[in-house]
């Protein structure tokens, strides 16, 4: 948290004093910031809070949370950056075998296809299981 925003914190906690106008109008009294329109009206003026004093420590406190939130967040980031790169290097990992896979494919149909008709039974047969490694990691 920035610097700013604790303060602006302890100022929104800290209650509002000030002048407060008492409006009596047709046997009915409201409270207000601005002066009444009509009406009998009498000021009041609200004193400042007495747990001023405590302010300096309710900011420090907030200050040493805030710090605590802080380590916590930068853990928690370190570890998702470390699981995103882990992440990717397995799909890299898996983009090369896949790679290597569809590559032995290839080269087993262009045997099968090349492959003289005594050795043509064994050559589409290792063409069919290597598509089917294939497929089995890669789809």
């Amino acid at each position: 948290m920035t610097r700013f925003s604790l303060t602006l914190m302890l100022v929104l906690a800290l209650p509002a004093y000030g002048q407060v106008y008492k409006c009596t109008r047709d046997g009915k009294v409201t409270y207000s910031e601005a002066p009444c329109a009509g009406g009998a009206q009498s000021t009041l003026d609200v004193p400042a809070p007495s747990a001023a004093p405590d302010a300096p420590r309710e900011l420090e406190r907030l200050r040493r949370e805030s710090k605590v939130l802080e380590k916590e967040r930068h853990a928690r980031e370190a570890v998702q950056a470390r699981e995103e790169a882990q992440a990717g290097r397995q799909a890299l990992r898996r983009r090369e075998k896949c790679e290597q896979l569809q590559l032995a494919r290839k080269w087993a149909e262009e045997d099968a296809r090349r492959a003289d008709p005594q050795a043509e039974e064994a050559a589409r047969l290792k063409a069919r299981r290597a598509a089917e490694r294939y497929a089995a990691a890669c789809k």
